[in-house]
């Protein structure tokens, strides 16, 4: 399977192109999960315009769907980038796949998950890639700490993050 190689920019580019903010998902359960959070970000940084990212705290949480395994420790960053959002996705798959990601099951246990949640204003609908997140509006360990970097944000349906969590969806995390 051949991959198709990341845009590269030269820094005449870079100013020439508008950077965007975007908020990333990071998730792990696998092989010392807050490590792999760890290399995340550090990985993520060279995304960012000026190598600026923006961390969440990092939170317990309980996985999702009927699988059995151990607990998740996710966070959410956000930063401003010139990659399109495609592009963007591969930088980010390159980073999980480095990482030891393998994608066998849906909702399984694993080494690094990222997810676009928010590409700033911008709704994207590929077979790839949707933005906003499909799921973020429901889910407590993306809310939490999407509001940890972001309290005021209104999302592009102009819903406050604010008025999505509730008091149960505090209660569902465990802040490391």
């Amino acid at each position: 399977m051949s991959h198709k190689p990341l845009k590269v920019h030269t820094r005449a580019t870079k100013a020439a192109e508008k950077a965007t903010r975007v908020f990333v998902a990071l998730g792990a359960n696998l092989e010392n999960p807050e490590q792999q959070l760890d290399n995340a970000v550090t990985a993520i940084k060279s995304l960012g315009q000026d190598h600026h990212i923006k961390v969440s705290h990092y939170y317990r949480s309980r996985p999702m769907g009927d699988v059995k395994q151990p607990d998740y420790v996710n966070a959410v960053v956000s930063f401003s980038t010139t990659l399109s959002p495609i592009d963007l996705l591969d930088a980010l798959q390159a980073i999980e796949n480095g990482q030891g990601r393998v994608r066998d099951l849906r909702w399984g246990p694993r080494t690094l998950d990222l997810d676009i949640l928010l590409y700033g204003e911008l709704m994207v609908d590929l077979p790839r890639l949707t933005v906003p997140h499909y799921g973020m509006k429901q889910r407590s360990f993306v809310l939490i700490p999407l509001a940890d970097i972001a309290a005021d944000l209104v999302l592009p349906c102009n819903t406050k993050l604010q008025h999505l969590i509730t008091i149960e969806m505090r209660a569902e995390l465990i802040q490391i």
